[in-house]
């Protein structure tokens, strides 16, 4: 699962992972863990697409499948399986293969923090630091996780019927 510059975290992963963890600790610190404070936040990201900067409902997942595209088809010309496949069923790839997919969206997953905690001072007029994790991860990492695999059997499916 590795390629030599996905062997290390890069300096924007490291400072995107410590962004999250201190806004996880924040958010923790403010407003808790408790039933109340998963609802709201669920409530608040049902609506999130309706409001302002719905652009980046968008932008971000868009951003995250072209660095899939982009994965997904060096994963086939390695001979690679699938990204999630090889995540779930082979525990010795699963630190690489984060490190690999951190490195590839970490600018994403940084705008996606940076985007959604504009929304929320426009629009909450208050900063859910533990939400725009979520937001972040939820628009920018998932979908390039799923897609990339998705990349890969398409490359491979294609490129057999060509």
């Amino acid at each position: 699962m590795t390629h030599a510059k996905d062997k290390e975290l890069g300096s924007l992963a490291k400072f995107v992972i410590a962004i999250a963890v201190v806004l996880i600790i924040i958010g923790v610190m403010q407003h808790g863990v408790a039933l109340v404070t998963v609802q709201r936040a669920l409530r608040q990201l049902a609506a999130r697409p309706g409001g302002p900067m719905t652009f980046r409902f968008i932008l971000q997942p868009a951003m995250a499948a072209i660095a899939a595209v982009h994965d997904g088809r060096r994963d086939v010309q390695l001979g690679r399986s699938p990204y999630l496949w090889t995540m779930l069923r082979k525990p010795q790839h699963r630190i690489p293969g984060l490190r690999e997919g951190l490195n590839t969206t970490a600018r994403i997953i940084l705008l996606g923090m940076i985007v959604d905690a504009i929304y929320q001072m426009i629009e909450l007029q208050r900063f859910y630091p533990l939400e725009a994790v979520i937001v972040a991860l939820t628009l920018a990492f998932i979908p390039y996780v799923v897609l990339r695999g998705a990349v890969l059997r398409i490359v491979r499916r294609w490129g057999r019927n060509e």
